[in-house]
């Protein structure tokens, strides 16, 4: 037998290995999103919003400690939804050959659209940050500021918003009829997901249930994949 042949005990063991390691790498990268989403809205909600003055915002842009801060946050967003997309890949694992083609379609397709909506949300809103740190731009004007923050709202809270509670309604959906996951999960993937759909604000709280609810099913996929170490 040669080493790379699969079809022995230790070849077996090595795949049985990497089924089980896949899922728990993918869980850990739902708690990674949940951290860096939170940790990217939190920072550039610092930033000037509508309503500022021209001397806020001015005063806002010479700190470089605070502006430096924003930059974190915006560096932040597209990492959290590279960790969603492998959110999205242990799901699929999770399920397996029980996957149901219609609900999974509704699923991946929504997943990917909120990675969308998140990326252009932080671009939105970040913008004029990005254009006075590497573009040498004047400081922007409060109408800017308001236009700038309106349109990544927009994204997010609207669009983004939605997308997230199609794809927890979906994922609750194949969760309950392949017993994926604990009927409590499920039940409050459907809450969350219709509080969402509906939200007709831009509440800054509504958002933050999403991160949270993908942690909670996080936690679940990497303690159900747990085995006892030899």
């Amino acid at each position: 037998m040669t080493p790379t042949d699969s079809s022995g005990p230790q070849g077996t063991l090595a795949i049985v290995g990497r089924d089980l390691r896949a899922p728990r790498a993918a869980g850990a990268a739902g708690l990674l999103f949940a951290v860096l989403f939170i940790a990217s809205l939190l920072l550039l909600h610092g930033a000037p919003g509508a309503g500022s003055s021209t001397d806020e915002i001015a005063r806002w842009y010479l700190r470089n400690d605070a502006r430096h801060l924003a930059i974190v946050g915006l560096y932040l967003a597209p990492f959290s939804g590279i960790a969603f997309l492998w959110f999205i890949a242990v799901i699929r694992s999770h399920l397996g050959d029980r996957e149901d083609q219609f609900f999974a379609t509704v699923f991946l397709g929504s997943g990917l659209l909120w990675v969308a909506m998140l990326f252009a949300a932080a671009a939105a809103a970040g913008a004029p940050l990005a254009a006075v740190k590497f573009q040498g731009a004047p400081v922007p004007s409060p109408d800017a500021i308001g236009l700038a923050r309106a349109l990544g709202y927009t994204f997010l809270y609207v669009y983004g918003v939605r997308s997230a509670a199609v794809f927890m309604i979906s994922v609750s959906t194949l969760a309950h009829r392949t017993a994926a996951l604990p009927r409590w999960l499920v039940i409050v993937g459907f809450v969350i997901a219709v509080i969402m759909l509906f939200s007709v604000s831009f509440f800054k709280l509504t958002v933050m249930l999403f991160p949270l609810w993908v942690a909670a099913v996080s936690i679940v996929i990497l303690f159900s994949n747990r085995t006892p170490d030899a």
